[in-house]
């Protein structure tokens, strides 16, 4: 199954590149520093369709040692993958998302509609590389008032490295 990345941002200082692959269900961070040679220097999986027990049994991969766990946050089972980016001023925090288009989400992640998705802050080492899911940010959208709620993009206030304008 190939991966689908629907999402990718280069941070303010031009160092790192960043993509969500939904399908997969990872967060990939990229030193791009020497353009000919990119380094994956951080990648957390945040659900998706290889996680372990899912709908996909992975045969032969590169790149993984195992099939990752499903990804758990304060109790609750992630339903979807990431998708949507949104990386601060200073490059030390990237937000994340879960629905990519509700039909899509229905058909890949069919509890993702039932439970509502998610957003998530990964903390970044913007010395070394790194990424780190904050374990104590999590915005339920399956918990609105008029829920589940499916969250596509959001904004950074003031601005995010891929905006034009600054306040």
């Amino acid at each position: 199954m190939p991966g689908l990345i629907t999402d990718i941002l280069i941070s303010l200082d031009d160092r790192f590149l960043y993509f969500s692959n939904w399908l997969h269900g990872d967060v990939r961070q990229y030193d791009i520093s020497d353009r000919r040679r990119p380094r994956l220097v951080g990648q957390v999986f945040l659900g998706g369709s290889i996680a372990r027990g899912g709908p996909v049994t992975v045969l032969e991969d590169k790149e993984l040692q195992c099939q990752p766990e499903p990804f758990v946050i304060q109790g609750k089972k992630v339903p979807g993958g990431p998708q949507m980016l949104q990386l601060s001023l200073d490059g030390k925090r990237l937000y994340v998302t879960s629905s990519l288009y509700s039909a899509w989400d229905k058909q890949f992640y069919p509890d993702l509609l039932r439970e509502g998705s998610v957003m998530l802050q990964i903390d970044v080492d913007t010395e070394r590389g790194g990424l780190a899911v904050n374990p104590n940010f999590l915005v339920d959208f399956g918990k609105e008032p008029d829920g589940p709620a499916l969250a596509h993009e959001m904004r950074y206030p003031g601005g995010d490295c891929t905006s034009d304008i600054w306040l």
